[in-house]
């Protein structure tokens, strides 16, 4: 009680001294700002959080579903992750998978061998028998891959010549079965079938499944106009109903259709050409192996050696002995990447699911490819329920994958020997492949390795970037039912591609 007093007395007595002095002033808020510590700065982390999550909560994509994962594989940290555990269509991000698993599988500088083979005898330069292909599911017959497709097959016809032959009395046949499945995919759409991105696959293949049907218009108004079938020139058959008309007005003359006819498998060709000008329509091949049969067919007539009317024959009976003549080895695996996941080539994929199942256990069904990739999902580490899978190019409507699935996959491929060839089959951002038009202008042109993948809402991006301070990153981007342009999909995921690669890990 008395110390209460003391300081009371105190008090008096300095207020009790001269003027009173006048209280401090508040402090203005500027004051206030410039004597207040400055806030913590925010990790490079949390911006890139808070950069996706804006993004993604925007309105316009109020209906669609994101899936995220971005880590740093080398410290097995994880720096961003949305609904990462859960199934998503991937579209062409399932070629990830396949191309993964094949490398694994079979190898760098994996082959295929295509065997050519004859039954009957060889009297003074005539075949007296059939002249036979025994294909394993060869996908690099193509204009894509060596330019003009029909030089393999050229080059085959020289070797049949060289083994003397000039003159075959039987038919040009397949044999064998390699892939004896669908040459169609599960789950994909009917409306898709005639396009070349959903051609069928066989063991024998031909450029891609397609052909490329060149309609001309004739020198006048009322003349014919021409067609031809590439670069198989004999096949399919082509029926024709277009007329060289004189455009009228503002509308062009060029109107052409092409349907196949059930019955016949001929390919019917209607509509309209302008005189002297020339119109495209790439078709998918209903028969793969016949394709390859009747432009072999063509190969060796131009080499000089004599063929019977209809010498190519589907029906023939390949039993019996054969004796082969050589066999054609196709580049290696390493070089065959680069043209499936550059451009997203889907025939490839489907080759290498059912050469991995024939391969791994002696049937080349999409079935056996899938219980072999299964398993090589699963000793990655992939969760068993992150993952269903019904081809291998993400055309079916029936694949899913998780952002967790793909980002396993991709950091397993890091520790592969053989981990150069698939990076390098990779499209390159602002560069090449499905990205080259893609975050131009940014520090992931150049720098992000990354597989697209689209069919209607699904829109997928996963691969490689290295940060501004040389961190590699593994990521997958996975968007699924928008209703906005695809284009805003895209955007977000280049945005984000791009932040991650100007990015300094050492803000943490």
């Amino acid at each position: 009680m008395t110390s209460r007093v003391v300081i009371g007395l105190a008090l008096a007595v300095v207020g009790c001294g001269g003027a009173t002095p006048a209280p401090s002033p508040e402090p203005t808020p500027a004051a206030a700002a410039v004597l207040a510590p400055p806030p913590p700065a925010k990790s490079a982390v949390a911006e890139l959080k808070s950069a996706i999550d804006s993004m993604v909560a925007d309105s316009k994509f109020r209906s669609a579903i994101w899936g995220i994962l971005i880590v740093n594989p080398d410290a097995n940290d994880t720096l961003y992750s949305l609904n990462a555990g859960k199934l998503f269509l991937p579209a062409s991000n399932m070629k990830i998978v396949t191309a993964s698993a094949a490398l694994t599988e079979l190898g760098p500088d994996y082959q295929y061998r295509t065997t050519f083979a004859m039954r009957g005898k060889i009297v003074r330069g005539v075949l007296h028998g059939d002249l036979l292909v025994i294909g394993r599911g060869d996908p690099t017959v193509s204009d894509h891959m060596v330019h003009d497709a029909t030089i393999p097959l050229r080059a085959a016809a020289d070797s049949v010549a060289a083994h003397g032959i000039h003159r075959i009395t039987g038919h040009i046949a397949q044999a064998g079965d390699a892939f004896p499945d669908a040459n169609l995919g599960y789950g994909w759409e009917w409306d898709d079938l005639t396009e070349p991105y959903a051609a069928g696959v066989d063991e024998l293949m031909f450029n891609e499944g397609f052909t490329t049907v060149v309609v001309r218009g004739g020198a006048r108004t009322g003349a014919p106009a021409l067609l031809a079938a590439l670069p198989a020139i004999t096949y399919p058959e082509l029926r024709n109903h277009v007329r060289t008309v004189a455009p009228t007005g503002d509308a062009p003359a060029q109107a052409v259709t092409v349907v196949y006819d059930t019955s016949t498998g001929a390919l019917v060709v209607n509509g309209t050409v302008a005189p002297r000008d020339s119109t495209l329509a790439l078709v998918a091949y209903r028969d793969p192996a016949a394709a390859y049969l009747h432009a072999f067919a063509s190969a060796l007539s131009a080499r000089g050696i004599a063929l019977r009317a209809n010498a190519v024959d589907r029906g023939v009976d390949s039993a019996g002995v054969l004796d082969t003549l050589f066999t054609v080895l196709s580049p290696p695996l390493r070089d065959i990447l680069p043209a499936l996941l550059k451009p997203s080539q889907n025939q490839i994929a489907e080759a290498l699911l059912k050469t991995v199942g024939l391969e791994k256990t002696r049937v080349g069904s999409a079935d056996s490819g899938v219980r072999v990739i299964h398993d090589q999902l699963i000793s990655w580490g992939a969760a068993p329920d992150g993952f269903v899978l019904h081809d291998g190019s993400g055309l079916s409507r029936h694949d899913y994958l998780s952002p967790q699935t793909i980002v396993r996959v991709l950091t397993a491929m890091r520790r592969d020997t053989a981990f150069q060839a698939f990076y390098d089959a990779l499209p390159v951002a602002g560069v090449d492949g499905t990205i080259a038009d893609r975050m131009k202008g940014t520090m992931a042109a150049g720098n992000v390795r990354a597989k697209t993948g689209f069919v209607d809402k699904a829109r997928s991006l996963s691969g490689y970037v290295t940060t501004a301070d040389g961190t590699p990153l593994v990521f997958s981007f996975l968007c699924n039912n928008w209703t906005t342009p695809v284009r805003d999909v895209e955007r977000v995921q280049d945005e984000i591609a791009a932040h991650l690669a100007a990015m300094t890990l050492d803000r943490r």
